[in-house]
């Protein structure tokens, strides 16, 4: 089903975008590798040919506007053509927002998290409409649906995402091209290791034994290419507390104001 599609990943240099890339390789898939970290891009394209894959790596900062316009120029010249766009780039920096620096964590995450997820999309969705076909998989979070405290700009540029993938999807879908978005809870990944170090965060971080592992998220990934869906929330437990906090948000709010009050000095 997905044997020689030519598959674009941004973010690929580790966590879910990296795994989704073997994944991919594994279906056949022609993927372009795209991220900062060339190095890291270079080792994994070297693993996917050695395996008798097809993979190209490509320097993209998604806030660069030049970047993106050229990556997509050397995916077509390579490839011809671009089926499945996986637009994983994406970090947070957690904290109480008067905490947080204006350009470094504030303009850097909006920049990443959704301008450039619009700006790769926009750049790609021609030659998907040409070719009337095309799947685009958006990598969300459950702060898309619900924020906690900390989350107030990761969580923004979050439900951003959603409403810009869920009003693509139906400008799109008459033309063939499916729109996907997926919002995985807490996964073992770098996320963490960049997103501040707050007496709060560490306070509640997410158990080992309830996190994900990347692989697992990477597949629903490759499943949702397969079998495109409006939105997959992960793991199982979590659609029920996004239920909660949409309809019961004093309760939620009851359960948090305790921690606020006490790291919130």
């Amino acid at each position: 089903m997905l044997k020689d599609k030519v598959v674009l990943i941004t973010g690929a240099s580790s966590g879910f975008g990296e795994d989704a890339a073997r994944l991919f390789a594994r279906e056949g898939c022609r993927v372009v590798l795209a991220a900062r970290r060339m190095e890291r891009l270079n080792l994994l394209a070297e693993e996917i040919r050695a395996q008798g894959g097809s993979a190209l790596p490509v320097s993209l900062d998604v806030s660069q506007q030049a970047q993106i316009d050229e990556m997509v120029a050397t995916v077509l010249k390579e490839y011809g053509r671009i089926d499945i766009l996986f637009n994983n780039a994406g970090f947070g920096r957690l904290d109480w927002l008067e905490n947080l620096e204006p350009a470094r964590d504030i303009d850097a995450q909006i920049d990443v998290n959704l301008r450039g997820v619009i700006q790769v999309t926009r750049a790609v969705l021609p030659f998907m409409q040409a070719q009337a076909s095309g799947s685009i998989i958006n990598m969300s979070s459950v702060a898309g649906w619900m924020a906690p405290p900390l989350y107030s700009i990761y969580a923004a540029t979050k439900y951003g995402l959603r409403g810009f993938t869920e009003a693509l999807r139906r400008e799109v879908r008459p033309q063939g091209i499916q729109v996907s978005g997926i919002y995985p809870g807490g996964a073992a990944t770098e996320f963490s290791q960049h997103s501040g170090n707050s007496p709060l965060k560490r306070s509640v971080k997410t158990p080992a034994w309830l996190r994900m592992t990347s692989l697992y998220v990477a597949k629903k990934v490759v499943s949702l290419a397969k079998h495109p869906r409006r939105a997959v929330v992960i793991p199982c437990w979590m659609p029920p507390v996004i239920w909660l906090d949409a309809h019961l948000p004093w309760l939620v709010d009851l359960a948090v104001a305790g921690m606020v009050k006490k790291y919130h000095t």
